[in-house]
């Protein structure tokens, strides 16, 4: 029964936070609860109310992630159940978290350190089911049949229950095992055989047929009492519907129910959820969803038994009760859209006229709110129904594969493609839901865990491990999220169900139990927000305390490292001694930093291998000033007599080039300029700011910044002619000469600003009024940087006064020349 122990891949892990612990400290008598049946209880919920550590807050990337990866003989359809303080034989007590395997195995793994406790083969002499003795061939993901569905565990006798598929010369079979937990060896009168006929009304005998049978979904203890469900391998091949009821203490068969026991088929599969039940003062019910079924189709209302694409309420002796089948049932066997892609949800007691409600749906996304003291049967047009919600109106096909959650008063579903939705509950009746933001493809059934009405985080698989907000519906973290694939969930099985108990999360895969839950959490207990002088040591050291935060424990020869994101080779770079740090006997580690060389504020991240990080920050404050830089607004250019477009900006630096605050820079200058304000102290960058008004004639001006015991910094400045504002003639005014021929002495004119600079390259035009003259040279002319522009001009070949205009570009009067031919 006991094989060679696999061993767990561990990922050790620290949360670190600054002032407070980042999860509750817990010691090891926390208040642990087991999972011992599919969806955490009978009602089928899905949700984990005793979750005390587990929250919105510190479900993340950084706080949350893979504790550990046990690797197992085959693919996991089952969901783990989990056992707090189980007395395991000779190896004291565990948390265990059980897994079955499609290879018959099962095994109990240290839910805490991902060790094997024990192993045990339920092959009872046979093999697997598969070739020619599994017909629907691989479809559901695995080529060997086994254990599928999810056992229940029975807390007062430490006693597990499960249904394994063997076979054995050459005939499939299934048995029903009852194995103690703390060793793996069967009870006493375990395994037997499971076998079962029925005779319908119209005497046709039906004998159960293994071969043809999958137990998918997951088993219910109830009141001393075992059910199993049962449906089709994958395909129609001559299986039926069957729920088997079983004593618990001498496994001897009670009753035998068959959904069909005229034409077969009308399989009972719930995407592996369990049967559901409730008490209803003294009376136990069950509930089931069934598939399509053969034959012709339903036909209880005409004196039938053929309960297909139904939710069936059966009595503890396994007698119909009662049952709902949808108006549409015709077009859902012809469509494929089978009720029994889902199990039933039982719903505490609601406000209104209906307090003892259940949610059923299927495949095509239709969720029917049904009150089961009367379920109504078979109506017209689903008149019986308390209330129908499509979830994706317009889509008909392959909506919904796994069965709703229910917290808080909120209707949880995860259909396929779609967002996550969170319909509250209000006088029985589903209202208007809240979404995810994104939608998720392949969604399984969502979960919930939560502290009572409190902390709920809501858990899905989508082909990876999904978390949000129970409340906002705000992603928390996927196993996607954190970098190198810390997290990556393996591949999954169909329609895997994820189990959260005690603080952790664990998820079966096709080779492997998954375990995920919080990293050991690191409080900086010293050196916390310091700062120092670039290149210093800061004052105290950097102290950490690491525990595990499951019991509080020291985490004892722990590897914590630090960095300060810096790039190698620049001076953003500090320096830790030591680093990495190794927890001692308390758990604590400290290291030293000396901060970079470059001023500034740097987050400093603890971490370490497969670490979650948290961050601190340290102050690198400059030195003392060691000289003035030209920071800015050197070499500029600008009309006399006018300010500077940028400022003159000085920076006093100390040894590494850091601006230093507090220095009072002066700022004087030459070529009578001004400077304004001539007196600054340098402001957190360092930086020292003036506006300078240039003098009003045209020169090279120097501006000196200084400071007490500093080298000064010269910034040159230049002042240039203004815009034009006058022309006046120079030369070449009032001459006379034969008509027809040139002026002895050119036409001559000087453009000056505001302040009379020679203004150069400015345009300038002659005229002469249409007299008949001529120019020697370009009209208009361009001045020179002497600001004056020369013209010869020949005069008109008839006598008289000319009078010629100079017309500078921006002069609003031209200079005037009067010039006579003779």
């Amino acid at each position: 029964m006991f094989s060679s122990t696999p061993r767990a891949t561990p990922v050790r892990n620290l949360c670190l936070t600054l002032v407070v612990v980042c999860s509750a400290f817990l010691s090891s008598s926390f208040g642990q609860h087991p999972f011992p049946t599919s969806r955490a209880d009978i009602s089928r919920s899905g949700a984990n109310t005793n979750e005390t550590l587990l929250t919105p807050a510190n479900v993340s990337k950084n706080s949350f992630g893979r504790l550990f990866s046990f690797p197992v003989d085959y693919v996991v359809m089952a969901q783990p159940l989990y056992m707090p303080n189980v007395n395991i034989s000779d190896q004291g007590t565990h948390n265990v978290v059980y897994v079955v395997t499609e290879m018959d195995s099962v095994y109990a793994i240290d839910a805490d350190t991902g060790a094997q406790l024990w192993y045990a083969s339920m092959l009872d002499g046979g093999t697997t089911a598969s070739g020619t003795y599994l017909p629907c061939g691989h479809g559901p993901g695995f080529t060997q049949e086994g254990i599928t569905s999810t056992p229940v565990i029975d807390p007062a006798t430490n006693t597990m229950y499960l249904v394994a598929k063997t076979v054995l010369n050459g005939a499939v079979r299934h048995e029903l095992h009852a194995i103690d937990i703390t060793t793996g060896n069967e009870q006493a009168g375990s395994p037997v055989l499971i076998t079962a006929t029925s005779t319908s009304n119209a005497g046709h005998v039906t004998v159960f047929n293994s071969k043809h049978q999958k137990n998918r979904p997951g088993l219910l203890l109830l009141n001393g009492v075992l059910y199993l469900g049962f449906g089709s391998n994958y395909c129609n091949d001559g299986n039926s519907g069957w729920v088997l009821s079983y004593d618990a203490a001498s496994l001897s068969q009670l009753a035998v129910f068959n959904t069909s026991p005229d034409y077969g088929l009308t399989s009972i599969w719930q995407a592996g959820v369990g049967l559901a039940a409730v008490a209803d003062g003294d009376i136990f019910n069950i509930f089931v969803e069934t598939a399509e079924a053969g034959g012709n189709g339903f036909d209880v209302p005409s004196g039938g038994q053929t309960y297909c694409n139904s939710v069936l309420k059966l009595s503890s002796d396994l007698t119909v009760a009662d049952y709902f089948t949808p108006w549409s049932v015709a077009f859902l066997n012809s469509h494929d859209l089978d009720l029994s892609s889902t199990g039933a949800l039982i719903l505490p007691d609601q406000d209104g006229p209906y307090p003892h409600e259940l949610i059923a749906s299927g495949k095509q996304g239709i969720v029917y709110v049904l009150n089961r003291d009367n379920l109504g049967m078979f109506s017209a047009n689903d008149s019986q129904v308390l209330q129908e919600v499509a979830l994706e109106p317009g889509t008909a096909n392959d909506v919904l594969f796994g069965s709703p959650a229910y917290w808080n008063n909120t209707v949880y579903f995860a259909p396929n493609a779609s967002p996550l939705m969170a319909f509250p509950l209000s006088g029985g009746l589903l209202g208007t839901p809240r979404k995810t933001s994104a939608s998720y493809a392949g969604s399984h059934s969502p979960s919930i865990s939560a502290n009572g009405n409190s902390n709920g985080v809501l858990w899905a698989i989508t082909g990876q491990l999904l978390a949000f907000d129970a409340v906002s519906l705000k992603l928390l973290y996927t196993t996607n999220q954190a970098p190198n694939g810390r997290d990556t969930l393996p591949p999954i099985g169909h329609f895997v169900t994820q189990t959260m108990a005690d603080g952790k999360v664990f998820v079966g895969t096709k080779n492997s139990l998954e375990a995920y839950g919080l990293f050991h959490v690191v409080t900086v207990t010293g050196g916390n927000a310091q700062a120092a002088t670039v290149a210093t040591t800061l004052a105290a050291p950097i102290q950490v305390q690491a525990a595990n935060p499951y019991n509080g424990q020291p985490d004892v020869g722990a590897t914590v490292s630090f960095s300060d994101g810096c790039k190698p080779g620049t001076t953003s770079c500090g320096t830790f001694n030591p680093n990495p740090a190794v927890t001692d006997a308390n758990g604590n580690a400290s290291t030293t930093y000396t901060v970079p060389q470059k001023a500034g504020t740097y987050t400093l991240t603890i971490s370490g291998t497969g670490f979650g990080n948290v961050t601190t920050t340290a102050t690198a404050t400059p030195g003392p000033a060691t000289r003035i830089i030209a920071y800015g607004g050197a070499k500029q250019t600008a009309a006399a007599g006018s300010n500077l477009a940028n400022p003159v900006i000085a920076q006093a630096q100390d040894a590494y080039k850091n601006g230093v605050s507090g220095i009072t820079i002066n700022f004087t200058a030459n070529k009578g300029a001004v400077p304004s304000p001539s007196s600054v102290v340098t402001d957190a960058n360092g930086l020292a700011r003036t506006t300078l008004q240039l003098p009003t004639t045209v020169s090279t001006v120097t501006v000196t910044a200084s400071s007490t015991g500093l080298k000064n910094m010269i910034f040159l400045e230049y002042s240039v002619a203004g815009p034009a504002a006058n022309v006046a003639i120079t030369s070449g005014n009032n001459q006379f000469g034969p008509a027809g021929t040139q002026l002895l002495q050119a036409l001559t004119v000087l453009v000056t600003d505001q302040y009379g600079n020679p203004v150069p390259g400015n345009g300038v035009t002659f005229d002469d009024g249409g007299a008949g003259g001529t120019y020697s040279y370009a009209n208009p002319g361009v001045t020179s940087n002497s600001g004056t522009v020369t013209q010869f001009y020949t005069l008109p070949q008839s006598p008289g006064i000319i009078t010629i205009t100079a017309a500078a570009t921006g002069v609003a009067a031209p200079a005037i020349f009067t010039e006579t031919a003779q």
